[in-house]
Protein backbone atom coordinates (compact mmCIF):
# COMPACT_ATOMS: atom_id res chain seq x y z
CA UNK A 1 0.00 0.00 0.00
CA UNK A 2 2.76 2.16 0.68
CA UNK A 3 3.82 2.42 -2.80
CA UNK A 4 0.40 3.51 -3.96
CA UNK A 5 -0.13 6.45 -1.64
CA UNK A 6 3.18 7.73 -1.99
CA UNK A 7 2.37 7.53 -6.00
CA UNK A 8 -0.72 9.25 -5.72
CA UNK A 9 0.66 11.90 -3.43
CA UNK A 10 3.32 12.65 -6.35
CA UNK A 11 0.54 12.44 -8.29
CA UNK A 12 -1.34 15.40 -6.36
CA UNK A 13 1.87 17.41 -5.62
CA UNK A 14 3.71 17.57 -8.91
CA UNK A 15 0.05 18.61 -11.13
CA UNK A 16 1.00 21.49 -11.01
CA UNK A 17 4.77 21.36 -10.68
CA UNK A 18 4.68 21.92 -6.83
CA UNK A 19 7.53 20.50 -6.26
CA UNK A 20 9.35 17.04 -5.50
CA UNK A 21 8.82 15.07 -2.11
CA UNK A 22 12.07 12.58 -1.37
CA UNK A 23 11.59 9.88 0.03
CA UNK A 24 13.25 10.86 3.58
CA UNK A 25 10.63 13.39 3.59
CA UNK A 26 7.64 10.85 2.47
CA UNK A 27 8.43 7.95 5.25
CA UNK A 28 8.79 11.38 8.02
CA UNK A 29 4.65 12.65 6.99
CA UNK A 30 3.60 8.72 6.34
CA UNK A 31 5.08 8.23 9.77
CA UNK A 32 2.85 10.88 10.90
CA UNK A 33 -0.08 9.97 9.74
CA UNK A 34 -0.23 6.82 10.35
CA UNK A 35 0.30 7.73 14.15
CA UNK A 36 -2.63 10.36 13.57
CA UNK A 37 -4.97 8.42 11.84
CA UNK A 38 -4.04 5.54 14.67
CA UNK A 39 -5.17 7.73 17.50
CA UNK A 40 -8.43 8.75 15.78
CA UNK A 41 -9.47 5.37 15.81
CA UNK A 42 -10.06 5.04 19.89
CA UNK A 43 -11.99 8.43 19.63
CA UNK A 44 -13.96 7.08 16.73
CA UNK A 45 -14.39 3.52 18.76
CA UNK A 46 -15.29 5.35 21.63
CA UNK A 47 -17.55 7.85 19.73
CA UNK A 48 -19.41 4.44 18.39
CA UNK A 49 -19.75 3.04 21.74
CA UNK A 50 -21.82 5.96 22.71
CA UNK A 51 -24.41 5.94 19.59
CA UNK A 52 -24.52 1.94 20.45
CA UNK A 53 -25.33 2.64 23.24
CA UNK A 54 -27.86 5.29 22.10
CA UNK A 55 -29.36 2.53 20.01
CA UNK A 56 -28.27 4.50 17.04
CA UNK A 57 -25.58 2.38 15.64
CA UNK A 58 -26.05 0.03 12.93
CA UNK A 59 -25.73 -3.90 12.93
CA UNK A 60 -24.38 -6.86 10.79
CA UNK A 61 -22.53 -5.56 7.98
CA UNK A 62 -23.11 -2.00 9.65
CA UNK A 63 -21.83 -2.66 12.72
CA UNK A 64 -18.70 0.19 12.66
CA UNK A 65 -17.82 -0.81 16.52
CA UNK A 66 -17.05 -4.50 15.42
CA UNK A 67 -14.66 -2.81 11.99
CA UNK A 68 -12.84 -0.21 14.38
CA UNK A 69 -11.93 -3.64 17.26
CA UNK A 70 -10.98 -5.53 15.14
CA UNK A 71 -8.65 -2.77 13.51
CA UNK A 72 -7.19 -2.14 17.14
CA UNK A 73 -7.06 -5.71 17.92
CA UNK A 74 -4.77 -6.63 15.19
CA UNK A 75 -2.07 -4.41 17.31
CA UNK A 76 -3.04 -6.42 19.79
CA UNK A 77 0.07 -8.42 22.11
CA UNK A 78 0.96 -10.26 25.12
CA UNK A 79 3.96 -10.50 26.70
CA UNK A 80 6.00 -11.42 30.39
CA UNK A 81 6.52 -7.92 31.39
CA UNK A 82 10.94 -7.63 32.16
CA UNK A 83 12.33 -6.53 35.73
CA UNK A 84 14.52 -3.49 36.15
CA UNK A 85 17.70 -4.41 36.94
CA UNK A 86 18.52 -5.04 40.32
CA UNK A 87 17.39 -6.85 43.27
CA UNK A 88 14.03 -5.38 42.98
CA UNK A 89 11.08 -8.58 42.33
CA UNK A 90 7.87 -6.61 41.61
CA UNK A 91 9.00 -3.20 39.40
CA UNK A 92 8.70 -4.38 35.73
CA UNK A 93 9.62 -1.97 32.85
CA UNK A 94 6.49 -1.82 30.04
CA UNK A 95 7.76 -2.24 26.25
CA UNK A 96 8.81 0.49 24.45
CA UNK A 97 6.32 -0.02 21.97
CA UNK A 98 2.85 0.27 24.10
CA UNK A 99 0.50 2.44 23.51
CA UNK A 100 -2.44 1.33 25.58
CA UNK A 101 -1.81 -1.22 28.84
CA UNK A 102 -5.20 -3.20 28.52
CA UNK A 103 -4.66 -5.72 31.52
CA UNK A 104 -2.16 -7.41 33.23
CA UNK A 105 -2.11 -10.51 34.83
CA UNK A 106 -0.15 -13.63 36.67
CA UNK A 107 -0.48 -16.81 37.36
CA UNK A 108 -0.94 -18.75 40.99
CA UNK A 109 -0.42 -22.12 42.56
CA UNK A 110 2.57 -23.67 40.15
CA UNK A 111 1.43 -27.41 39.80
CA UNK A 112 5.13 -28.20 38.99
CA UNK A 113 8.78 -27.05 37.81
CA UNK A 114 12.05 -28.48 35.83
CA UNK A 115 14.32 -28.45 33.10
CA UNK A 116 14.01 -30.24 29.88
CA UNK A 117 16.39 -33.01 29.28
CA UNK A 118 15.89 -33.67 26.04
CA UNK A 119 15.97 -32.11 22.58
CA UNK A 120 12.35 -33.11 21.26
CA UNK A 121 10.17 -30.76 19.27
CA UNK A 122 6.61 -29.58 20.43
CA UNK A 123 7.55 -32.12 23.61
CA UNK A 124 8.80 -31.36 26.99
CA UNK A 125 10.55 -34.67 28.32
CA UNK A 126 12.76 -34.14 31.58
CA UNK A 127 13.89 -37.45 32.77
CA UNK A 128 13.33 -36.65 36.58
CA UNK A 129 9.56 -35.47 36.22
CA UNK A 130 6.32 -37.24 37.33
CA UNK A 131 3.65 -35.28 34.90
CA UNK A 132 1.07 -37.85 35.35
CA UNK A 133 1.03 -38.11 39.38
CA UNK A 134 1.39 -34.12 39.63
CA UNK A 135 -1.89 -34.55 38.26
CA UNK A 136 -1.16 -32.33 34.55
CA UNK A 137 -3.88 -32.51 32.11
CA UNK A 138 -4.60 -31.41 28.37
CA UNK A 139 -4.47 -26.86 28.58
CA UNK A 140 -1.80 -26.65 31.38
CA UNK A 141 0.27 -23.60 30.97
CA UNK A 142 3.86 -24.06 30.29
CA UNK A 143 6.29 -21.16 30.95
CA UNK A 144 10.59 -21.34 30.28
CA UNK A 145 12.30 -19.43 31.86
CA UNK A 146 12.71 -17.17 28.78
CA UNK A 147 9.17 -16.09 29.14
CA UNK A 148 8.33 -18.44 26.53
CA UNK A 149 4.99 -19.87 26.76
CA UNK A 150 2.30 -22.50 25.65
CA UNK A 151 -0.25 -25.08 26.73
CA UNK A 152 0.29 -28.67 27.42
CA UNK A 153 -1.55 -30.64 24.58
CA UNK A 154 -1.14 -34.31 25.37
CA UNK A 155 0.36 -35.67 28.87
CA UNK A 156 2.23 -38.79 26.72
CA UNK A 157 4.17 -40.29 30.27
CA UNK A 158 5.50 -39.45 33.16
CA UNK A 159 8.05 -38.01 31.49
CA UNK A 160 7.12 -36.46 28.33
CA UNK A 161 3.99 -33.90 27.26
CA UNK A 162 3.25 -33.26 24.01
CA UNK A 163 2.90 -29.00 23.81
CA UNK A 164 0.68 -26.97 21.26
CA UNK A 165 3.24 -24.54 20.18
CA UNK A 166 7.67 -25.65 19.99
CA UNK A 167 8.89 -23.19 22.60
CA UNK A 168 11.68 -24.97 23.36
CA UNK A 169 13.82 -24.68 19.55
CA UNK A 170 16.32 -24.11 18.62
CA UNK A 171 17.72 -24.70 22.19
CA UNK A 172 15.58 -27.50 23.71
CA UNK A 173 17.18 -28.72 26.42
CA UNK A 174 18.54 -26.88 29.87
CA UNK A 175 15.43 -25.19 29.88
CA UNK A 176 13.96 -24.54 33.22
CA UNK A 177 10.21 -24.47 33.33
CA UNK A 178 7.13 -23.88 35.29
CA UNK A 179 3.74 -25.76 34.99
CA UNK A 180 0.45 -24.33 36.40
CA UNK A 181 -3.23 -24.87 36.08
CA UNK A 182 -5.09 -23.81 33.25
CA UNK A 183 -7.20 -21.44 35.04
CA UNK A 184 -4.99 -20.50 37.27
CA UNK A 185 -4.21 -17.03 35.31
CA UNK A 186 -5.32 -14.13 37.82
CA UNK A 187 -6.16 -9.86 36.53
CA UNK A 188 -3.75 -7.79 38.06
CA UNK A 189 -5.90 -4.79 39.37
CA UNK A 190 -4.74 -1.42 38.17
CA UNK A 191 -4.99 1.45 41.30
CA UNK A 192 -3.60 4.84 41.46
CA UNK A 193 -0.30 6.16 43.75
CA UNK A 194 -2.70 7.73 46.13
CA UNK A 195 -4.98 4.84 46.59
CA UNK A 196 -2.28 1.56 46.92
CA UNK A 197 -0.79 4.15 50.01
CA UNK A 198 -4.28 3.67 51.44
CA UNK A 199 -4.43 0.06 50.38
CA UNK A 200 -0.82 -0.51 52.09
CA UNK A 201 -1.68 1.09 54.73
CA UNK A 202 -4.01 -1.77 56.48
CA UNK A 203 -4.06 -5.68 56.79
CA UNK A 204 -7.96 -5.47 55.71
CA UNK A 205 -6.81 -4.20 52.41
CA UNK A 206 -3.40 -4.56 51.45
CA UNK A 207 -3.35 -6.38 48.09
CA UNK A 208 -2.81 -10.06 48.15
CA UNK A 209 -2.29 -13.31 45.62
CA UNK A 210 -6.33 -13.38 45.16
CA UNK A 211 -6.21 -9.54 44.30
CA UNK A 212 -2.84 -8.11 43.85
CA UNK A 213 -2.55 -4.38 42.61
CA UNK A 214 -0.48 -2.55 40.54
CA UNK A 215 0.09 0.85 39.66
CA UNK A 216 1.69 2.70 36.63
CA UNK A 217 5.08 4.75 37.46
CA UNK A 218 6.45 6.41 33.66
CA UNK A 219 7.74 3.42 31.80
CA UNK A 220 7.38 1.04 34.79
CA UNK A 221 4.83 -0.86 36.63
CA UNK A 222 4.64 -2.02 40.65
CA UNK A 223 2.87 -5.22 41.75
CA UNK A 224 1.91 -6.07 44.74
CA UNK A 225 2.25 -7.78 46.96
CA UNK A 226 6.08 -7.60 46.64
CA UNK A 227 6.55 -11.37 47.68
CA UNK A 228 4.26 -12.70 45.12
CA UNK A 229 6.21 -11.04 42.15
CA UNK A 230 9.51 -11.95 40.32
CA UNK A 231 10.46 -13.16 36.73
CA UNK A 232 8.10 -14.13 34.28
CA UNK A 233 5.26 -13.84 36.82
CA UNK A 234 3.47 -10.26 34.92
CA UNK A 235 1.65 -10.71 31.74
CA UNK A 236 0.91 -8.08 29.62
CA UNK A 237 -1.78 -7.52 27.12
CA UNK A 238 -1.19 -4.06 25.59
CA UNK A 239 -1.89 -2.23 22.23
CA UNK A 240 1.33 -1.56 20.20
CA UNK A 241 1.88 1.76 18.05
CA UNK A 242 2.45 0.71 14.67
CA UNK A 243 5.18 0.17 13.22
CA UNK A 244 7.10 3.33 11.26
CA UNK A 245 6.15 3.02 7.75
CA UNK A 246 9.31 3.08 5.41
CA UNK A 247 9.11 3.47 1.80
CA UNK A 248 12.30 1.95 0.27
CA UNK A 249 13.98 2.29 -2.63
CA UNK A 250 16.70 1.86 -5.42
CA UNK A 251 18.52 4.18 -6.96
CA UNK A 252 19.07 4.46 -11.01
CA UNK A 253 21.36 5.59 -13.27
CA UNK A 254 19.67 8.95 -13.72
CA UNK A 255 19.41 9.23 -9.58
CA UNK A 256 15.39 8.64 -9.70
CA UNK A 257 14.56 6.39 -6.99
CA UNK A 258 12.65 3.07 -7.83
CA UNK A 259 10.59 1.60 -5.13
CA UNK A 260 11.97 -1.96 -3.56
CA UNK A 261 10.59 -3.61 -1.15
CA UNK A 262 13.24 -6.30 -0.83
CA UNK A 263 15.16 -3.80 1.12
CA UNK A 264 15.93 -5.26 4.82
CA UNK A 265 14.24 -2.07 6.46
CA UNK A 266 10.72 -1.88 4.25
CA UNK A 267 7.66 -1.50 6.39
CA UNK A 268 4.37 -1.51 5.04
CA UNK A 269 1.75 0.90 6.39
CA UNK A 270 0.01 -1.42 8.55
CA UNK A 271 -3.38 0.18 9.01
CA UNK A 272 -6.49 -1.65 6.65
CA UNK A 273 -6.59 -1.04 2.34
CA UNK A 274 -9.80 1.07 3.25
CA UNK A 275 -7.48 3.89 5.37
CA UNK A 276 -5.46 4.56 1.90
CA UNK A 277 -7.53 7.69 0.89
CA UNK A 278 -7.48 9.02 4.25
CA UNK A 279 -3.37 8.50 4.33
CA UNK A 280 -2.68 10.20 1.30
CA UNK A 281 -5.17 13.51 2.70
CA UNK A 282 -3.08 13.67 5.77
CA UNK A 283 0.20 13.27 4.07
CA UNK A 284 -0.96 15.85 1.38
CA UNK A 285 -1.28 18.40 4.47
CA UNK A 286 1.63 17.48 5.34
CA UNK A 287 3.20 18.38 1.76
CA UNK A 288 0.96 21.53 1.30
CA UNK A 289 2.69 22.82 5.14
CA UNK A 290 6.13 21.99 3.65
CA UNK A 291 6.02 23.32 0.43
CA UNK A 292 3.97 25.98 1.01
CA UNK A 293 1.12 25.60 -1.06
CA UNK A 294 -2.41 26.03 0.02
CA UNK A 295 -3.97 24.01 -2.53
CA UNK A 296 -2.49 20.86 -1.59
CA UNK A 297 -3.37 20.92 1.65
CA UNK A 298 -6.73 22.11 1.19
CA UNK A 299 -7.06 18.79 -0.61
CA UNK A 300 -6.20 17.10 2.01
CA UNK A 301 -8.36 19.22 4.27
CA UNK A 302 -10.95 18.51 2.41
CA UNK A 303 -10.90 14.93 2.13
CA UNK A 304 -10.51 14.42 6.09
CA UNK A 305 -13.27 16.84 6.17
CA UNK A 306 -15.61 15.31 3.93
CA UNK A 307 -14.39 11.43 5.26
CA UNK A 308 -15.52 12.98 8.70
CA UNK A 309 -18.82 13.97 8.07
CA UNK A 310 -19.24 10.55 5.82
CA UNK A 311 -18.79 8.64 9.04
CA UNK A 312 -20.07 10.77 11.89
Amino acid sequence: MINSVRNTVLAIANKNNYGYISPQDFNLYAQQAQIDLFEEYFYSFNSWINKRNQRTAGSGYADVVKGLEEVIDSFSVEVFLTLISGNVTNIYSLPTDYYLINKLYTYLNPITNGTATAPTTYQLEDGTATFITDGISPGDIVILKGGEITTVNTVSSEILLMLSEDILAPTPTNNKYTIYPSDSAKEIERVSQNKITFLLSSLLTTPTNLFPSYTLNGDNVTAYPMASFGLNKVRAQYIRYPLAPKWTYSTLTGGAPLFDQSQADYQDFELPLADEPTLVAKICQYVGITIREEDVYAFGNGQITTENQTES
